[in-house]
């Protein structure tokens, strides 16, 4: 993955993007967990040291292909901060940032992002941490499952890739 903090002229607000390709194969869930644990931590930590040398409080957003469906262990451990795999004293150590769901927050997640004749579901998401200081005003409408230019599955002319772009468009509020 990739993390940089960017500062905002106008409000002089920083807001740290961060994005992330977590392992693909569902039989290895606990090591897409451990990453997700991993990404988590190391964006907390690059929140805590913008955070000293700016004085400033940044907004967070992570996107990325997590590569788990909503309800699976890395999902509930994104926006929960639980997994069921932790011990107590686990979660207690762990102090993970609370993040949201762009899509799941405003109309509940997708029904796919991704969609080959073997696996359609939702593996890409647009997480922030709803601090008060940035709020989604709008998404990327992502096709219906029985729209022309989905149908036979992706790659095809019109999605160059298997997973469906994603998006949101942010409001920065005024400091």
């Amino acid at each position: 993955g990739i993390m940089a903090a960017f500062r905002l002229k106008d409000t002089l607000h920083h807001v740290i993007v961060a994005n992330t390709h977590i392992y693909w194969d569902p039989e290895w869930a606990d090591v897409k967990l451990a990453q997700a644990k991993y990404l988590l931590s190391r964006v907390a930590q690059f929140k805590e040291l913008v955070s000293e040398k700016y004085e400033c409080m940044p907004s967070v957003i992570l996107a990325g292909d997590f590569n788990s469906i909503p309800g699976d262990k890395v999902y509930e451990y994104l926006v929960s901060g639980k997994s069921s795999s932790a011990s107590l004293a686990e979660c207690l150590d762990e102090l993970p940032i609370p993040l949201c769901s762009v899509y799941g927050s405003t109309r509940g997640e997708p029904p796919f992002t991704n969609c080959t004749p073997d696996f359609t579901n939702t593996l890409d998401y647009i997480f922030f941490v709803p601090d008060g200081q940035i709020k989604p005003l709008s998404f990327l409408e992502l096709p219906e499952a029985n729209s022309p230019n989905v149908l036979g599955g992706l790659p095809n002319y019109y999605h160059p890739s298997d997973h469906l772009p994603i998006g949101a468009e942010f409001e920065i509020t005024r400091e």
